[in-house]
């Protein structure tokens, strides 16, 4: 896999949580669409903190693991 670029979160907007998201503090991830360099991911809890960024592709097979139940749940 090539070496993906590093981003400063603040820097960013846009960013959006999923809909499954609530106000109870729970674990979510915020994803910024349309971004040149893939899909730039985040923690929601840590706005400031880092960002991966995923190639568009791998972003796409690991939603539809997701929505194929594929990656099993943890609590």
């Amino acid at each position: 896999m090539a070496e993906q670029p590093t981003l400063d979160a603040a820097s960013l907007s846009g960013w959006r949580k999923s809909s499954y998201s609530n106000d109870q503090g729970g674990s979510c991830l915020e994803v910024l669409d349309g971004h040149p360099a893939g899909i730039p991911v985040r923690d929601s809890k840590a706005p400031y903190g880092p960002v991966l960024v995923m190639p568009t592709a791998e972003w796409r097979t690991f939603i539809g693991a997701v929505k194929a139940g594929a990656l099993g749940h943890r609590d």
